[in-house]
């Protein structure tokens, strides 16, 4: 598993869609003084998750500036 920390940078609503769709952008941490994001900096120092959510309970958990841990773990192959 790599763990990652990615802020929300923007949230873009899409004011035609009934059903509350949403774009959510997250751009990896940079180095602001906190030493737990200097340290992620280090090792992930560029990157961006743009996931489109139709389900506003889920896409209401993000805001604007906050931070997540992202974990990125591989998915084994099903036996067929």
């Amino acid at each position: 598993m790599v763990r990652a920390k990615f802020r929300v940078n923007n949230i873009r609503t899409y004011t035609d869609d009934p059903n509350g769709l949403k774009t959510i952008v997250l751009h990896a941490v940079y180095d602001d003084g906190i030493p737990e994001n200097q340290r992620f900096a280090q090792a992930t120092p560029s990157g961006t998750i743009e996931i489109t959510i139709n389900n506003p309970p889920a896409s209401d958990v993000f805001k604007h500036g906050q931070e997540f841990y992202v974990d990125f773990t591989p998915v084994e192959k099903a036996a067929e």
